[in-house]
């Protein structure tokens, strides 16, 4: 079976860790941020993990 390129846009959107989950940022906190408050904003700062069938599928694109 040949191999799959990469999409080149998830891959500057998700890492593989060693354990082989999937780490991505949380949208929404780049601009507009005067109107937003500051708990939600501090939310928007730490990276998440994805998980479930989501993850399996942005494996084949990373």
């Amino acid at each position: 079976m040949p191999k799959i390129k990469t999409n080149r846009s998830a891959a500057k959107r998700f890492k593989l860790t060693g354990s082989g989950k999937i780490k991505r940022a949380r949208g929404g906190g780049h601009h507009l941020n005067a109107k937003k408050a500051r708990k939600r904003k501090r939310r928007l700062n730490g990276i998440e993990f994805v998980s479930g069938a989501v993850a399996n599928r942005i494996k084949t694109y990373v």
